[in-house]
């Protein structure tokens, strides 16, 4: 019978390659998500009753418990950047991830991967950062042998980096940015997923690595970049910190009055701190050279699902070629 591994937010952005890539290597896998009827598409990755989306609730053992049991991987995705509410960050990042890990020790299994992010310290001024740090402090007390992937900031078709300011881009003149010096190391969804799966296979040695591209950029440069691709000129506005604390701040005494009914969607008070601090892998830190990864840079993938912020969509080209014939 093939091996089973459980991909915990295993139809999210991230782990919807994991579970793809794990397919391929003849794995049974078993999504587990809390909307498994929204997760219907990741059944396709594989043979029929190869890849099976099931419900779980990270905030509750038993339902935990219910999705590990017979696995011998464990991948946790799951993130949220909800600073409240019931599946805040301490509820999902740091005492969901711990909960994974004791119940996966507790079922013998062999290997535990789990994703945080570039940036986890106990000292941050970042709320998520912290977070983050408590999750890994958790996983590590229950499953020393667990393999921790420290992505910066994640890019491909799903994401929501370069599709949201490409977006916003197309809507108006002026392209707004906070900390705009700020770097960045930009890492391709499926480089992350490729280590992932190193972790999940035994082919990487238990501990924390740090993963970015082979650039680094700043928040600037990186919008250029992207403006580029999408064929448009826009102003690029740096936002001062002191203002965009002051907008942070209006948004979220928003969403706080309405009960959370209208929800902060431009950015927050903790995501402002975040943006006060680069994006990028330390200097002595293991990344994807020790797993033997080759990472891809943005501008190798970013046309592939950008072109249809461009003004004339997939057609842009044609049409650009077509006014050249009518100025001759």
């Amino acid at each position: 019978m093939s091996r089973l591994v459980t991909i915990f937010g295993g139809s999210g952005f991230v782990g919807r390659y994991i579970a793809w890539h794990m397919a391929r290597e003849g794995w049974r896998v078993r999504v587990a998500v809390r909307r498994p009827n929204d997760a219907g598409f990741v059944r396709t990755f594989g043979v029929v009753g190869q890849v099976e989306p099931v419900f779980c609730n990270i905030r509750d053992d038993a339902s935990v418990r219910a999705v590990t049991q017979g696995a011998e991987a464990v991948i946790n995705c799951v993130g949220t950047f909800d600073a409240r509410g019931r599946n805040n960050f301490d509820s999902v990042q740091h005492l969901g991830a711990g909960r994974i890990a004791r119940i996966a020790a507790e079922h013998g299994v062999k290997r535990l991967v789990h994703i945080s992010a570039i940036g986890a310290d106990a000292e941050s001024e970042s709320i998520y950062a912290r977070s983050k740090a408590a999750g890994e402090k958790a996983i590590l007390e229950q499953f020393p042998d667990a393999v921790i992937l420290r992505p910066s900031v994640i890019f491909g078709p799903e994401d929501q980096f370069f599709n949201r300011f490409a977006a916003m881009a197309r809507a108006a003149p002026v392209l707004p940015v906070i900390g705009a010096q700020t770097r960045f190391q930009p890492v391709y969804v499926d480089d992350v997923a490729s280590a992932a799966v190193k972790g999940a296979l035994g082919q990487a040695t238990p501990g924390i690595y740090e993963l970015g591209g082979p650039e680094v950029a700043t928040f600037r440069a990186l919008m250029r970049d992207m403006l580029k691709v999408i064929h448009r000129r826009r102003l690029i506005v740096n936002l001062p910190f002191w203002l965009a604390g002051m907008m942070a701040w209006a948004g979220d005494m928003v969403q706080i009055v309405s009960g959370g009914l209208i929800r902060n969607g431009i950015v927050t008070r903790d995501q402002v701190r975040s943006l006060k601090v680069d994006n990028v892998v330390s200097d002595d830190a293991r990344g994807f050279d020790t797993l033997g990864i080759d990472p891809v840079a943005p501008d190798a993938v970013l046309e592939e699902y950008l072109y249809r912020f461009r003004p004339g969509g997939q057609y842009d080209a044609i049409r650009n070629s077509a006014s050249n014939l009518r100025k001759t």
